[in-house]
């Protein structure tokens, strides 16, 4: 089962190679911060960030809150205040934390100093309801978008426009205080407005935009959130400084390099796959076709890498996430061939609401699900990819990683 072993130690090099810490000492390191200095720690990988920065700054901070997903932090870390809160759709933790960051980072001064650590999953993480709407308004949105199948770009720009802390608003709240932000991109092109929502970053969508999203996806809105959405964002932001940590393309690079040390002629396909992950996984699943039928240019040993995020448009009633599916559609498709695997996988270890952080199959996956209790294309028509792949071994389950740079899909062939 070599295959097997091989895809393992791809996946834990390549987690290794993009752990946020380092490059987070690395952009402290040298900064000469006066005043006070507060920091303040969202998303998914927050509680490793946060870590690396007070071990840099040690008694320069004077104060901090760090906001994670539950089961995230790991225990206590110096004195920096630590919650967990709701994701992917925000909960009443998540606008207690972020009370109380506005309330660490209030009456601050020019010469203080906001250290500001994003990673994905702040979008939920970091939220407070903008006047005249309350948490059910957002929760009921965000809920919708995750199931129209919108990208994160489109979740996202509306979301700016609910949130009282998203959309450069955070920055605002600040004052003249500046802010430096070390950012984990967990979006395709880091686009910093969009990753966590940019709650420190010059907003480029605007409410027009937020309005055709839910027109799009026929998202029904009440008048009094429509009236919200019709507030402009920040355009025009001086007190921020930003540094990106790491990205989905540095995954990749780890990628290929892990395959390549283990035989495999590494192909990076890229690193900005879109789309349903369902099409995705077809995609894979021809490209493994046409390598065994010898109709490709890939030279065998191979590994075929990308990157990206997919989408699920829900129409079941099962349970899974995007990898999950992504990894079910690629296994009908390689019924039959052998001697290769395809897994993808969420960087952050979760993958949905769900406990794996994505899927692995092979040509026989489909065929042992079909002695089972149901075939692999009724578990795609429930959107139930995690019953598929728990029943076959197929789940891929790592935990929280401290990490979160988007998903990795890679498909070995001997």
């Amino acid at each position: 089962m070599k295959l097997y072993e091989d895809a393992q130690r791809i996946i834990e090099e390549s987690l290794l190679k993009v752990k946020p810490q380092e490059a987070v000492k690395k952009a402290l390191q040298g900064k000469d911060f006066t005043g006070q200095v507060v920091l303040v720690a969202i998303g998914k990988a927050a509680y490793a960030m946060a870590e690396a920065a007070e071990e840099v700054l040690r008694e320069k901070l004077s104060k901090g809150i760090v906001i994670t997903k539950y089961d995230h932090a790991t225990g206590p870390l110096g004195n920096l205040e630590i919650y967990e809160a709701g994701h992917p759709v925000a909960d009443e933790a998540s606008v207690l934390a972020t009370q109380r960051a506005l309330e660490l980072t209030e009456g601050l001064g020019e010469e203080d100093q906001v250290v500001f650590l994003v990673s994905g999953g702040g979008s939920a993480l970091f939220e407070l309801p903008e006047e005249g709407l309350v948490l059910e308004d957002i929760m009921t949105i965000t809920e919708d978008l995750l199931k129209s199948g919108a990208d994160i770009t489109e979740m996202n720009t509306v979301r700016k426009h609910l949130s009282k802390v998203k959309g450069g608003k955070f920055a605002k709240h600040v004052g003249n205080t500046p802010i430096f932000s070390i950012v984990l991109s967990d979006v395709i092109g880091d686009p910093l407005d969009v990753i966590a929502s940019g709650p420190a970053y010059r907003d480029l969508s605007t409410s027009e935009e937020a309005i055709r999203v839910l027109e799009r996806y026929s998202i029904p809105v009440e008048d009094h959130v429509k009236e919200v959405l019709l507030k402009e964002t920040p355009k025009d932001l001086q007190n921020c400084e930003t540094v990106i940590a790491g990205s989905v393309s540095a995954l990749c690079m780890a990628a290929a390099e892990a395959a390549e040390k283990r035989g495999y002629r590494p192909y990076l396909l890229s690193s900005t796959v879109e789309g349903e992950a369902r099409e995705v996984g077809r995609f894979f699943g021809a490209m493994a076709r046409e390598i065994r039928e010898g109709n490709s240019s890939f030279e065998t040993p191979c590994a075929l890498i990308a990157g990206g995020e997919t989408t699920v448009s829900i129409r079941g009633k099962g349970k899974g996430g995007r990898n999950q599916e992504l990894a079910l559609a690629c296994g009908e498709e390689i019924h039959g061939l052998k001697d290769l695997l395809f897994f993808s996988l969420g960087s952050d270890g979760t993958d949905g609401p769900t406990d794996a952080a994505g899927g692995l199959v092979d040509g026989e996956t489909k065929g042992k699900l079909q002695q089972g209790r149901m075939p692999l294309t009724c578990y795609l028509d429930e959107n139930d990819s995690y019953h598929a792949l728990k029943e076959v071994g197929g789940l891929l389950v790592t935990g929280p990683t401290g990490t979160n740079v988007n998903d990795l899909m890679v498909l070995l062939v001997k």
